[in-house]
């Protein structure tokens, strides 16, 4: 029953998240917002939202190590499975674009701000503030440059989006917001509820249930909308969804769930997860900087690299 509700609630998960992609990425290029911007903005927030709540959602239940295992198991997952494994499908010819290379830098600053926020011991209320700040002033670079892009009358090429269709009525596009905003907490419910169940019958921790079977899961968006990315040959946005997805991740997620409740960071995490999750990340630094195309080898090296990561935190 437990797996049960745990895979009803990836699905539902999934399924909603999806949706309110489609919803949010056509309201956005409705109002004439760059495709690149709206990967690292929109799509990156949206497909950012099952751990949002997954991690609220275990705040509440009184779990905070599933909250925390999630969203830093997501951004390491993000990295070395969202990327490796459409990399495995077909290569990703990244041009290590200017805008891309600034959001790298901006992700790296958010990763370092999070970790010293981490190693004060328990993330709280103020934590919560100085995150959400950091995540204010990341949307306000990200509002002027897309108020550059209008003002350079920059064209905004929809088939660089994934879930965008020119062609998608304006009720549809509330529809589709709607269904994401309702299915998204009763996904994560059903999500917490199961994981925790498993972590007691097989006494596996909370952090480590969180670092793997709810990171994963709530990744999905991530993944499917980077598949898809990498399919459609649009390598930058593939990068901007995952660059933006980590942001999100540890400014706004920790942000909200720590004003909800504090998180408390054990030793362990301190000195191995952490740091796994910042590795992941400078790992982005060739194909950012250097322009260099995540090929199948890459793709290989990075899912292995996870497995390794996971059977570590399980045994």
């Amino acid at each position: 029953m437990d797996w049960l509700m745990v895979a009803a609630g990836l699905v539902l998960l999934l399924l909603a998240g999806d949706a309110l992609v489609k919803g949010a990425v056509n309201l956005a290029l409705r109002l004439g917002i760059p495709a690149l911007i709206v990967s690292l903005t929109v799509v990156a927030f949206g497909t950012s939202a099952p751990e949002l709540l997954v991690s609220v959602d275990a705040i509440l239940k009184g779990t905070p190590g599933i909250a925390l295992g999630n969203v830093v198991g997501s951004n390491t997952a993000n990295v070395l499975l969202v990327l490796g494994i459409p990399a495995l499908i077909t290569t990703l010819h990244a041009s290590g674009g200017a805008d891309t290379r600034s959001s790298f830098l901006q992700m790296m600053a958010a990763t370092v701000l999070f970790m010293a926020l981490a190693f004060t011991g328990v993330l709280s209320w103020w934590a919560g503030l100085v995150l959400l700040a950091a995540l204010a002033a990341m949307l306000t670079h990200a509002a002027r440059t897309a108020h550059k892009h209008r003002n350079g009358a920059a064209a905004v090429d929809e088939e660089e989006v994934e879930g965008a269709d020119p062609r998608m009525r304006g009720w549809k596009v509330v529809a589709y917001l709607v269904a994401g905003l309702i299915g998204l907490p009763v996904g994560a419910d059903l999500l917490v509820t199961g994981a925790v169940s498993i972590a007691e019958t097989f006494g596996v921790s909370e952090t480590a249930i969180g670092l793997t079977l709810v990171a994963i899961g709530t990744s999905l968006p991530e993944l499917a909308t980077t598949v898809m990315a990498a399919i459609r040959r649009e390598a930058d946005v593939a990068m901007g969804n995952v660059i933006g997805s980590n942001m999100f991740n540890l400014l706004g997620i920790i942000g909200v769930a720590s004003l909800v409740g504090p998180i408390p960071v054990g030793a362990d995490f301190l000195g191995f997860d952490l740091w796994v999750m910042l590795a992941a990340s400078l790992l982005l630094v060739p194909f950012v900087y250097w322009g260099r195309d995540v090929t199948r080898g890459w793709g290989v090296a990075l899912t292995v690299l996870y497995v390794g990561y996971g059977v570590t935190v399980l045994a």
